[in-house]
């Protein structure tokens, strides 16, 4: 079953390399198509991140109110969850559907030099050959391997950009700084990745992140509009206004004399 999907991802990409004769543009193109389909997805995980950011307040302070009662805390949380229509699992949908292509191209790319159809696997005069690896580059002299570095910031950055884009509203200076750093740890990961991958598969997940990163800030300044839709169409409560008289007790009047 894998060798089928396997051998399905290299049909498409040759498939779109018959039409512009480049198997980087061919690459590039398989991803934007990937990413539209992706889409309606991608917006759901905005749509959801968007709700985590306004109710961060609130976890904040259930997390404070109930510190010792663990299971309350929990209890609590799901409660705001529900409430809120937010699914925490939701933010990992598009890295799974992105991680069974993710190794399939990078087991693809690997064998592709084994093919005999194909001997030629540059992008342009950009990148020489996308089956070789920013290690093996290395070795072949510093213009070689300008390219594949510039692939391998890419794809190292479309990790952190991301994350930080995400904290740039987030009232919670501790919080804020905690994803950061997280962030900084999991693009040098990525990096450690990108060092053995081929350039392919680091052209592939570089334009496939820039595109979702794209997509995630049209879909915030979707959410941010239809927030500030609902506010100006909420009817003003007008309340009576309520005036407080205080009469003032009457002076008995003087009896005249006879």
């Amino acid at each position: 079953m894998w060798e089928v999907f396997k051998n399905w991802i290299f049909d498409v990409i040759q498939f779109f390399y018959s039409f512009c004769g480049d198997w980087g543009l061919a690459i590039i193109i398989v991803t934007v198509i990937f990413r539209a389909i992706m889409a309606p997805i991608m917006h759901k995980q905005a749509k959801s991140s968007y709700q985590m950011q306004k109710i961060q307040p609130k976890i904040a302070s259930i997390q404070e109110r109930f510190a010792d009662d663990q299971v309350r805390q929990s209890q609590e949380m799901q409660k705001l969850y529900a409430e809120a229509k937010f699914n925490p699992l939701a933010g990992c949908i598009p890295m799974l559907l992105q991680m069974p292509i993710f190794i399939a191209l990078f087991q693809v790319l690997r064998e592709m030099g084994m093919r005999e159809e194909v001997h030629d696997y540059s992008f342009y005069a950009l990148v020489p050959n996308l089956i070789t690896t920013p290690e093996q580059a290395f070795f072949m002299g510093l213009g070689t391997f300008v390219p594949y570095l510039i692939l391998m910031v890419i794809f190292a950055g479309a990790t952190f950009l991301p994350m930080v884009l995400q904290q740039l509203r987030n009232q919670n200076a501790q919080q804020k700084n905690q994803m950061i750093i997280m962030s900084v740890v999991m693009s040098l990961f990525m990096l450690w990745i990108s060092w053995s991958s081929p350039a392919g598969v680091l052209l592939f997940w570089g334009v496939s992140s820039l595109i979702g990163v794209a997509q995630n800030q049209f879909s915030m300044h979707l959410c941010r509009k239809n927030d500030e839709r609902v506010a100006a169409e909420e009817p003003i409560e007008v309340k009576p206004v309520e005036v407080t008289v205080t009469r003032k007790a009457k002076k008995p009047r003087p009896k005249k004399k006879r």
